[in-house]
């Protein structure tokens, strides 16, 4: 990725001066002025999302705030830290071939600060000797002289090869693995490279666009709330740009979302344009005769049920929400003030609530592979037996939703995930299953904007692709009875 390569900064370690050079570095206050506070929070976020499994979107933007980290400063944190955590992979097979040993070999606390400077070498702008130069501060002002000399060492070796080189030569050969290669290439579990494939119906070209989207950082969209303001307004005072498709959506083109007056007042939030379109799918089916019964059946963390409370409220009806998580439930809570929604906190598969719903919107827990770009460090942890136990469970609410809704009613089921098993497999098992269940042709639900005609496939269901909508991969199928 030399000839692109990511924003950086030629920062040297801030705080020296000529007289303290030479002088030993004894006490802890005098290393910490050595290094670089943007680099300290990306390597804190490495150490928690290592040691506790912490998720890096939700642990940095406090971290930010807690530190005071603001402006270019936290813009280049922000890279750092999301960016080595989406290429972890690939990082990993270069620093262990510099460095002679596997990565478990390597004491963790040296392997966070290997990871951001490798990331730095071979993603970025930023200089080799100012990229190796505050990786070994960073070491040094905590562990020690002897591991900042083996760090140093090992980056020393990185920095010979740009990125393209140790592709070739640690990637497996494309001629005989061109999954494999594209896999390496663009930093993503084979596995999950090979599910994408499958999906795509075998194209490699596809392949490599989407794999190639999905390794870069995305872009922030913003939903206005119908009823509340206009996408124009809010593109207005956000200083953004009006979506393409959803006709609530506004691409941010820099800073933090938490800035924006809209979204601290409770006008806007933060949601992908898919997401968007999918909560608004369910709201302009025909259902016949509507009787004002909505459900959202796995409501949790409650931007959908907030999107579909909004356009509730503006027509006169009312939904229900189940989430089976208290603190989930919390947070929906917090989404839909004001609005005419009512939260159940239950197993969606046994709430106890009537059946009868003019319209059910079923997200259902899954696997999150269409989101990857969003969650930076999510695919290194995914497994294919996630998605097997994940499938059990969608097939089981899916079920419910088809009991839930009125006869003429419409269940939208969506996964953030292209993953056959957890989509058309999913949909074809309950509607073999249930009597009287059919599919509807679900691209009329979602064309809107420039969103239509091949945009939109084959049907009857609609899946979404970052590389060519510019979205999470969103599924969206839509289902009726009887």
């Amino acid at each position: 990725m030399s000839a692109d390569r990511r924003p950086g900064r030629d920062r040297a370690p801030q705080g020296r001066s000529d007289r303290n050079r030479g002088k030993p570095q004894n006490t802890a206050k005098f290393r910490q002025k050595e290094v670089d506070p943007a680099r300290v929070a990306a390597r804190d976020v490495l150490r928690a999302v290592r040691e506790r499994d912490a998720y890096a979107n939700l642990v940095l933007p406090k971290m930010l705030r807690e530190r005071g980290i603001t402006g270019r400063d936290a813009a280049f944190a922000t890279e750092l830290a999301y960016g080595a955590s989406r290429a972890q992979g690939l990082l990993d097979a270069v620093i262990s071939s510099a460095a002679g040993r596997p990565v478990p070999e390597i004491d963790g606390t040296l392997l966070d600060v290997l990871r951001l400077g490798t990331y730095q070498l071979l993603r970025t702008r930023v200089s080799p000797h100012a990229a190796v130069s505050t990786s070994v501060d960073l070491v040094r002002a905590e562990n020690g002289m002897g591991p900042a000399g083996f760090v140093n060492a090992v980056l020393r070796k990185v920095s010979q090869k740009t990125e393209e080189m140790w592709v070739d030569e640690l990637a497996p050969s494309p001629a005989e693995d061109l999954v494999g290669y594209l896999a390496f290439q663009y930093a993503h579990p084979r596995w999950i490279a090979e599910v994408f494939r499958d999906a795509l119906g075998g194209s490699a070209g596809q392949l490599q666009a989407l794999l190639a989207a999905d390794d870069e950082r995305p872009p922030v969209h913003l939903v206005a709330r119908p009823g509340m303001m206009t996408a124009e307004e809010l593109a207005l005072t956000s200083g953004g740009e009006v979506g393409r498709f959803s006709p609530y959506c506004v691409y941010l083109a820099g800073g933090d979302p938490s800035d924006v007056d809209a979204i601290r007042e409770g006008y806007a939030g933060v949601q992908d344009e898919g997401s968007q379109l999918i909560a608004r799918a369910v709201t302009v089916a025909d259902v016949g005769e509507d009787s004002g019964r909505w459900l959202d059946m796995c409501a949790g963390p409650g931007g959908k049920a907030a999107l579909i409370g909004s356009l509730a409220d503006i027509d006169g009806a009312h939904l229900d929400a189940i989430e089976v998580s208290e603190h989930r439930a919390e947070l929906i809570r917090k989404a839909v003030r004001d609005l005419p929604v009512t939260i159940h906190v239950a197993d969606a598969r046994s709430s106890g609530l009537a059946p009868g719903f003019d319209r059910i919107l079923l997200d259902a827990p899954c696997s999150g592979l269409g989101s990857l770009r969003r969650r930076p460090e999510s695919r290194w942890r995914r497994s294919p037996r996630d998605v097997d136990e994940l499938v059990v469970l969608q097939k089981e609410l899916l079920s419910e939703a088809l009991r839930l809704v009125k006869p003429g009613g419409v269940v939208v089921y969506s996964t953030c995930s292209p993953h056959p098993a957890e989509t058309t497999a999913v949909v074809a098992d309950v509607l073999a299953e249930v009597e009287g269940a059919r599919q509807l042709d679900a691209r009329p639900l979602v064309t809107v904007g420039e969103l239509e005609g091949e945009l939109l496939g084959d049907g009857p269901h609609v899946q979404l692709w970052p590389h060519i909508h510019g979205t999470d991969a969103m599924f969206l199928a839509a289902l009726t009875r009887d």
